[in-house]
């Protein structure tokens, strides 16, 4: 029992290095998040078709977001990697390349949603109400068009923060985040219902405040890392040249690829298992509009510390602390998957009330609940696999964390709901808890990846 807690369980220094880095991650995506809930709310108010067409949107954006971070994540293993081993020059490097990426992803991203947004929206518009599709899609359109513009702001402020935070500073991005958010509560008020003689521009105005929080956040990051030079040494002439070293680049892409695809393919699924989903009707979207929104203020805790797998780890293995980056490795883990539980005993507390505050039906607020309590006793396990995925990936195994993730989403998931929604005639909370359970193959295989080690290895120096 001794060996098994000090396996799990840090000391004092652990947590507080830990706590360090994790909790200006934890708070800036908390009020992110909680900043989305309220937008979310209000749009809700609006009705019923412009809170889902803003779903079926943010849903198409949430990929582009994903691959944005799988853009700039397979640079972020050798920048983390190359600050622990004092290499600044290659942590320049790795943000040219992160800037790069991020300009490449957004061009085809806004090209993609330029020709392909209408037919890509009528994917999830299903049911047998004519009128209530096409309002729908309409509003969805209306807020697609607006996004696009915060896509550029949006990738810069990416390739910014995630070599800030690989360098230890993660407080400046949370307090953009900070600043960002309420930029956004504020306009999401006065544009969304027409306040302080701004016009009710409902949708489109939830859409323009967002846009604007982003060119906000993106400013603020961008004037602070410049305006520290001293302290933020990467940023001094990266934009002399962007000539970056070969061997770089190809090592990037080899480990880099993997992991690109990966979340390209994750996030793609995710979508396609809410279209799957949504065959059951545009009640169902509403349902995990608002079950998803609320969620994802509870999964702060995992996701924050996944964040910290990915520096902490990271630096310990460019540092050649192969054996304190395994026993790091675990607790973290259990910290996680700790930290979850709590957090999921909350969600299932709030499940019964937080969808009343919507202007809704009673079918949508049943299965908006529904939905919650389902995801509060799953929490635990999601954090394991969040920080299983990252551990995994910060020593560059990138090829077994794309079998590990979307490997799985795919052969997997994605098949289990398509069966289940077009040829059962299983009620969705039924389809949807078998979904989930089917995670739990996937934790099997994180612990034996884990444990056989493959991933602790330094990647920037072998000496």
């Amino acid at each position: 029992m001794k060996n098994i807690m000090h396996k799990l369980v840090g000391d004092r220094h652990f947590y507080k290095k830990v706590l360090a880095i994790s909790i200006p991650i934890m708070i800036q995506s908390g009020i992110t998040n909680f900043v989305s809930l309220l937008d979310n709310i209000m749009v809700g108010q609006v009705g019923t078709e412009p809170m889902s067409g803003v779903a079926i949107v943010n849903q198409l954006i949430f990929v582009f977001n994903i691959c944005i971070f799988g853009g700039i994540s397979g640079a972020g293993i050798f920048g983390a990697q190359f600050f622990g081993y004092g290499d600044h020059q290659g942590v320049r490097n790795t943000f040219r390349l992160k800037l790069i990426i991020c300009g490449f992803i957004s061009v085809v991203a806004i090209a993609i949603f330029v020709l392909m947004g209408d037919p890509l929206i009528n994917l999830y518009l299903s049911g047998d109400d004519p009128v209530a599709k096409l309002r729908t899609a309409e509003y969805a359109r209306q807020y697609l068009l607006i996004m696009l513009i915060g896509m550029i702001p949006f990738a810069i402020e990416q390739s910014y923060s995630g070599t800030l935070r690989e360098t230890g500073e993660t407080v400046l991005p949370m307090k953009a985040g900070i600043c960002a958010v309420l930029v956004n509560l504020i306009l999401n008020y006065l544009l969304i219902f027409g306040k302080l003689g701004f016009p009710a521009l409902g949708v489109v105005g939830a859409a323009i405040a967002t846009v604007i929080a982003r060119f906000v956040e993106m400013a603020i990051i961008i004037i602070w890392t410049h305006r520290n030079a001293v302290k933020n040494r990467f940023i001094v002439g990266a934009y002399r040249h962007f000539s970056i070293p070969g061997d770089l680049i190809r090592n990037v892409f080899i480990k880099g690829s993997p992991l690109m695809l990966n979340e390209v393919f994750w996030a793609s699924a995710q979508a396609i298992l809410m279209q799957c989903y949504s065959q059951r009707g545009l009640a169902v979207i509403a349902g995990f509009n608002i079950s998803n929104t609320i969620t994802n203020v509870f999964n702060i805790a995992f996701i924050a510390l996944g964040g910290a797998v990915a520096i902490i780890i990271g630096q310990q293995l460019g540092a050649n602390k192969l054996t304190e980056a395994r026993e790091t490795a675990w607790k973290l883990i259990a910290f996680s998957v700790a930290s979850c539980i709590f957090m999921g005993i909350l969600l299932a507390l709030c499940a019964p009330f937080f969808p009343q505050s919507y202007n809704t039906t009673g079918e949508i607020r049943g299965l908006a609940t529904q939905f919650m309590l389902v995801s509060a006793v799953y929490l635990p396990i999601h954090a394991f696999l969040h920080s299983a995925y990252f551990t995994l990936r910060a020593g560059g195994k990138t090829m077994i964390t794309f079998i590990f993730d979307s490997g799985f989403a795919w052969c997997v998931s994605i098949p289990l709901a398509y069966c289940l929604c077009r040829f059962t005639g299983l009620p969705i909370l039924t389809i949807y808890i078998i979904c989930q359970s089917a995670e739990l193959l996937k934790c099997f295989l994180g612990t034996y990846l884990l444990k056989k080690g493959y991933w602790i290895q330094n990647i920037v120096n072998k000496g």
